[in-house]
C-alpha cells in the first residue's frame, strides 16, 4: 500500500528531529579524576562539577586517586561523592609525603554536629584506602579500550607510578600498556605557557612530572597557568547558590580556605570542563606540539605537526560563557 504524499511528509517531519537527537547523544565519558584535594579547593569545585555531569548523564566517575598524602584527603572525597549519593566511587591514595599536612578544609570529613559526622561518609582514613595504582589498574581494565579521559589535576605521583606498574592478577599489561590501550585523553592542569611561572603541580614532585612529559604516550591537553587565573570563580556563587541545603561541602570548603569576598581561580574546573566537554566551544587549543620541562619545573612549547600536546587557550569573547558553565555545573544539586 502506497502512502500519499502528505503521509510520507508528515512521517518524514515527525521521525526525522527523533534520528537527529539520536545521532547527537553520546555515551557517558569514563573519567578518573587524579587530585591533590586539600591543598586548594578549585579541587573541590570540580568534583562537584563532575557529579553535575555524572547526574546529566555526561560522564561517569570511574574513580578519585589522590596525590595528596595526609589520612583526611580519603575521607573528604568520600564525603563530598556520598553528598551527591555516590559513596561507593572507588578511591585510591598515594604514600609519597608529599604535600602531608591536613589543609585548610578536609578537616570537613571529621567534623560532628551533635555526635554525627555533618557529612556522611564510610571511609575513616586514608590509611584505609588502598593504594592509587591499584585503583587506577583495576579501572582501567573494566573499561572500554581507547574510552577513558583522565582529569589530572595535581601532582603527577599517581600517573607516573602507574605509567612504571608491572602486570599484576588485574592485568597482564604493564601500566604503559594499559595507558596506550585504555586511555584517550589525558586532561592535564600543569605547567605554564605564556610565561616562565614555575607551575604547583609540577614543582612539588618534579620527578614524576618529568616522567610524565616524557613518557606519556596518548594525546595529552594542557590548562596551563594562566587558564584558571584568567577565570575567577565569584564568590557571589558561594553566598547564593549553594543554599538549598543547611550544609554544602563545596561552599564551606571555599570559606575555610579563604573566605570570601575571595574569587578564586579555576584551574582545575577547566580541565574538567574540556575533559568532558571538548567539543562545546569553551576553548581554543594550541597547534600541536611536545611540552618539554627542565629541572626547575619551568615548561616550554615546541610546535610539531604530529605532537602529542596541545594547550588551552581562552577567548576573551567566551570567558563569560565559560565561567557560567563552571558556575552553574559547580552548584547544581545533587540528583534525587
Amino acid at each position: 500500500m502506497r502512502l500519499s504524499l502528505f503521509a510520507f511528509l508528515v512521517s518524514v517531519c515527525v521521525v526525522t528531529p527523533t534520528l537527529a537527537l539520536a545521532q547527537q547523544r553520546h555515551d557517558p565519558v569514563p573519567l578518573i579524576f587524579d587530585t591533590d584535594i586539600g591543598n586548594d579547593v578549585d579541587d573541590v569545585l570540580a568534583l562537584g562539577m563532575i557529579h553535575a555531569l555524572q547526574s546529566r548523564g555526561e560522564c561517569e566517575l570511574l574513580a578519585v586517586t589522590i596525590t595528596k598524602d595526609h589520612e583526611l584527603a580519603a575521607p573528604f572525597v568520600d564525603a563530598v561523592n556520598t553528598f551527591y549519593g555516590r559513596g561507593d566511587i572507588p578511591i585510591g591514595v598515594c604514600r609519597s609525603g608529599v604535600t602531608n599536612t591536613a589543609g585548610r578544609f578536609n578537616v570537613l570529613a571529621s567534623q560532628q554536629d551533635n555526635g554525627k559526622l555533618r557529612y556522611p561518609h564510610d571511609l575513616a582514613s586514608g590509611n584505609d584506602a588502598p593504594d592509587a595504582v591499584a585503583v587506577l589498574r583495576k579501572s582501567l581494565v573494566d573499561a572500554d579500550d581507547g574510552s577513558v579521559v583522565i582529569a589530572q589535576v595535581g601532582f603527577s605521583t599517581n600517573l607516573a607510578n602507574l605509567l612504571s606498574s608491572k602486570a599484576d592478577d588485574v592485568s597482564p599489561l604493564s601500566g604503559a600498556e594499559l595507558v596506550q590501550q585504555k586511555v584517550r585523553l589525558l586532561s592535564i592542569m600543569a605547567g605554564a605557557f605564556t610565561d616562565s611561572h614555575k607551575e604547583y603541580n609540577l614543582i612539588k614532585d618534579i620527578p614524576s612530572a618529568k616522567k610524565i612529559v616524557n613518557d606519556w604516550p596518548t594525546p595529552i591537553v594542557w590548562s596551563g597557568y594562566a587558564v584558571g587565573k584568567s577565570l575567577l570563580y565569584p564568590h557571589q556563587s558561594i553566598l547564593t547558590d549553594y543554599g538549598y541545603v543547611d550544609h554544602h561541602p563545596l561552599a564551606e570548603a571555599y570559606i575555610l580556605y579563604q573566605p570570601p569576598p575571595h574569587d578564586r581561580p579555576t584551574w582545575d574546573l577547566t580541565s574538567v570542563l574540556y575533559g568532558v566537554r571538548p567539543n562545546h566551544g569553551y576553548f581554543e587549543l594550541s597547534e600541536p606540539g611536545k611540552v618539554q620541562m627542565a629541572d626547575d619545573g619551568v615548561t616550554t612549547f615546541d610546535a610539531a605537526a604530529n605532537g602529542r600536546d596541545r594547550y588551552i587557550l581562552v577567548r576573551e569573547d567566551l570567558r563569560p560563557k565559560v565561567l557560567e558553565a563552571l558556575q552553574l555545573l559547580s552548584s547544581q544539586p545533587p540528583s534525587k
